[in-house]
């Protein structure tokens, strides 16, 4: 079954604490303002009433502060539309995968890789490393954009332990290393969740994350 997360309850407390305190502030101010005004206009001295232009200020003072309590609650209303709007957008990405970069999760089936190398390379060598960052394989690769399948085995072919890992591509010319960069990978999309900052973070198979900003691709899995 597939959830969709608007955010976590902690992010949801502190979000509603930090704008109900605001708010609480701006009406606690509006009231007090308020009170003080009354009270001046009902013990004004009849033979030096207050100036119209010192008037005409205190209640400015008084508009802007009722109007700051309205935009406010305008805009915390507006916030909430805009996050559900894209969480229900995202919802469509439940079961789809996505091409990310970071950790990929390796349960006994093969991990499709996107490796980039540049123009200039002539060859190229993939890397990959475990949750922990040790080099657990190195091979070479043909020079060009197109897909891989890594099948989830060491330098010398023995299958590896299920768990996280990471891709690394080394690119050369001539002989001479053009620089190491990550390699994209496809992983499904389990679960979206808001991150109390108006971003989404995507979760896939063993917990792992990515900004979903940062995917690049999307994709029905094979066979569907």
């Amino acid at each position: 079954m597939t959830t969709i997360t608007a955010t976590t309850p902690a992010a949801q407390t502190a979000q509603t604490t930090a704008q109900a305190g605001g708010t609480s502030v701006l009406s606690s101010d509006f009231d007090t303002f308020l009170k003080m005004l009354t009270v001046q206009i009902q013990n004004q001295d009849p033979l030096n009433p207050i100036e119209s232009t010192e008037f005409a200020v205190q209640l400015a003072t008084f508009a802007g502060v009722e109007q700051q309590i309205r935009t406010n609650d305008q805009l915390s209303g507006l916030s909430s539309q805009l996050g559900l709007s894209t969480m229900s957008q995202l919802s469509n990405w439940i079961g789809m995968e996505a091409r990310v970069s970071g950790p990929a999760q390796f349960s006994g089936s093969p991990i499709t890789l996107s490796p980039n190398p540049p123009a200039l390379a002539d060859t190229a060598q993939l890397i990959v490393l475990d949750a922990s960052g040790t080099e657990v394989q190195r091979q070479t690769i043909a020079v060009s954009g197109a897909e891989i399948a890594w099948a989830g085995t060491d330098s010398t072919g023995a299958p590896l332990a299920d768990g996280a890992y990471s891709f690394r591509l080394e690119s050369f010319a001539d002989g001479a290393s053009l620089g190491v960069q990550e390699v994209e990978h496809y992983a499904v999309v389990r679960e979206a969740q808001g991150d109390g900052a108006g971003g989404v973070r995507l979760v896939f198979d063993g917990g792992l994350t990515a900004d979903a900003s940062t995917a690049s691709a999307l994709r029905k899995p094979a066979g569907l």
